[in-house]
């Protein structure tokens, strides 16, 4: 028997089930972990240290890219040592869009439609 089998052998099926589940949550919770949201402090603190841009040159940028459009929601993440500030707009189409930007140097990073 090879031991991916013998791993199992004897366990009722409920129980293995219950093992896969617990496996594939771990491979996803690591997976959601690699984005993290930052707190006001920690976004006042990078802005006075000119590690970030002020959000409002992205906003405008954001906005520019769609005139009529409103803001709907900005936040400050970390995504791979990558700051990102992640701008939520409603189109003058009633479009929600998702909008990425380098918050160091304000390269566009992703302009997606929102699901």
């Amino acid at each position: 028997m090879n031991a991916g089998k013998r791993r199992f052998a004897g366990k009722r099926p409920g129980q293995c089930f219950v093992y896969c589940l617990l496996t594939v949550g771990a491979v996803m919770a690591c997976t959601v972990s690699t984005a993290r949201d930052l707190d006001q402090d920690e976004v006042l603190k990078l802005r006075q240290q000119g590690v970030i841009l002020p959000l409002e040159q992205f906003i405008e940028q954001a906005l520019g890219r769609y005139p009529g459009s409103k803001l709907l929601e900005a936040e400050l993440e970390e995504k791979h040592d990558v700051l990102v500030y992640e701008i939520e707009l409603l189109t003058a189409d009633h479009v929600v869009r998702e909008l990425k930007f380098d918050a160091r140097d304000r390269r566009l990073l992703q302009d997606k439609e929102d699901d």
